[in-house]
């Protein structure tokens, strides 16, 4: 009977073990086994032109801070989708070498399941402004050019200038990880508010700035509130619409034509010494941004030449502006409010392009940079030409004004000084990624910012690991026990006998 019950229970112990056994090898090829990347994709369709942005992150693990990186950006051939005003199925044709790319990218099993977007900024702001019927069909072609690509598309938009500075924001913030990151301890910590980074932001028809302010923000349509990984936060967010780059140099021209407006000529204080074209006045009053004439003549044929005049091409930059503050104690400009500046900022887009060809993002003092573009704005055609052989002939014309301009825009439109200069970062990428609006927009509509920081990492852990071990160690000994037992029993029962 004993013998029987000894069998009976190694025999169950026995099954037991085996089932351990196969549990372990399962848990072990999962833990092996990485998780599936997810993928997002993101259409910047600015003023001057369109960009894709192909995004991954870890499919099996808990979002944090700084887990999605960028696997390529698609440069659109061609402008921007504003451009297409009277071909709007251009405008979705010209995505599609963009879309092909990433469909070779993306594997095929999870095309269906990869989030797109198409968000636009300024230039279609400015459109609908125009007409809106066109800037709807315009959005309507290229909705439907990326609805023919098996992805799941959730729409195209035109952004607000404050959801584009937010974005931004988020996307500075989100990559350098000011909001939330993981300690060595394995626990989830809030950097101080004081960690999180300011956000400059130039395009070619917009500009943006957006920070944390010390300051209650007195003005709400400059404030955007925001709940991310559990804290709150209450910023600052303006968009200058038409003075983002390309518009702010067309409003420079426009302003220096009427400044001599019965003569076809005309003067640039900003543009080298030696270098001529010809445009026309329809070309140069194409935009609602600047202000036609009362009688304009479109055909009229327009000479423009430079003149490599550093100091009136700054008078003539400042122009655009008005610095009068008004009714607000503390204003950027045009009258609009905002706080005092507060805090590290980086400054991305056509803020970094237009210093970095001249060699001037790298933390030079700002009496440096002065007087770098001073320098390059006192050149000649053939000079310019000479030092920088691999720019094109239209950067070369603007090189001198784009940069002018960038200082204007940030010294005197956003109050920055030679103190506060230090604490501007020009960058074009953090953590591998362009840091722009894209990435905090997809952030925003997947959900992947929760609102409470995570509270567990999912997956096998060690202590796991540590349990199994034991339960199938002390399983092993009770079977040897019982081995034992029965060996001795049969040895007994033998003597006896005997």
């Amino acid at each position: 009977m004993l013998r029987a019950v000894a069998w009976s229970s190694a025999a169950v112990l026995g099954v037991l073990v085996v089932a351990l056994f196969l549990l372990l090898l399962t848990l072990a090829k999962d833990a092996a086994l990485p998780a599936r990347n997810k993928y997002g994709l993101v259409f910047d369709a600015g003023s001057t032109h369109s960009s894709l942005y192909i995004y991954c992150w870890p499919g099996g693990k808990e979002n944090g801070t700084g887990v999605v990186s960028q696997l390529e950006v698609c440069r659109v051939e061609g402008p921007g989708i504003s451009s297409y005003a009277d071909n709007p199925a251009g405008a979705g044709a010209s995505l599609k070498p963009c879309l092909d790319k990433a469909m070779e990218i993306v594997p095929a099993e999870q095309q269906q399941e990869t989030p797109t977007y198409l968000g636009a900024t300024a230039g279609m702001r400015l459109l609908r402004e125009q007409n809106s019927t066109k800037a709807e069909q315009v959005l309507a072609e290229v909705a439907k050019a990326i609805g023919q690509y098996p992805v799941d598309f959730r729409g195209a938009r035109i952004l607000t200038g404050n959801e584009e500075g937010s974005f931004g924001w988020v996307t500075v913030n989100y990559l350098l990880e000011t909001l939330l990151k993981f300690s060595f301890t394995g626990t989830w910590i809030h950097p101080p508010a004081e960690d999180v980074v300011g956000a400059l932001d130039l395009g070619g028809a917009s500009a943006q700035i957006t920070f944390l302010p010390g300051t209650t923000i007195s003005d709400s349509s400059t404030r955007a509130l925001l709940r991310l990984y559990g804290t709150n936060y209450s910023i600052y967010t303006h968009s200058y619409l038409c003075y983002g780059q390309k518009q702010a140099l067309k409003m420079l021209m426009a302003s220096l034509h009427q400044g001599n407006s019965s003569s076809p000529h005309i003067s640039h204080p900003c543009y080298p010494r030696g270098y001529q074209e010809n445009i026309t006045v329809a070309e140069l009053y194409d935009s609602p941004c600047v202000q036609a004439p009362s009688t304009p003549s479109p055909a009229e044929s327009l000479s423009v030449t430079g003149a490599g005049e550093p100091a009136a091409c700054s008078a003539a930059i400042k122009e655009l502006f008005n610095f009068s503050c008004g009714a607000n104690e503390s204003c950027g400009f045009n009258g609009v409010y905002q706080p005092p500046l507060q805090g590290e900022f980086f400054a991305f887009s056509g803020l970094y392009h237009s210093l970095h060809v001249l060699n001037l993002t790298g933390g030079q003092p700002l009496s440096l940079v002065n007087a770098t573009v001073r320098q390059l704005c006192n050149s000649s055609w053939q000079k310019v030409q000479k030092q920088f052989p691999s720019m094109s002939s239209s950067q070369l014309r603007d090189a001198c004004a784009a940069s002018s301009y960038t200082l204007a825009l940030l010294l005197h439109g956003y109050r920055f000084d030679s103190k506060t200069w230090p604490h501007i970062h020009f960058v074009q990428q953090a953590g591998n990624t362009d840091v722009g609006w894209t990435l905090g927009y997809m952030l925003n509509l997947t959900n992947m910012i929760p609102s409470e920081a995570p509270q567990t990492v999912v997956g096998l852990q060690r202590s796991n690991w540590i349990a199994a071990t034991v339960l199938l160690a002390v399983m092993l000994i009770l079977i040897l026990c019982l081995l034992t037992a029965m060996c001795c029993h049969r040895g007994s029962s033998g003597y006896e006998r005997l």
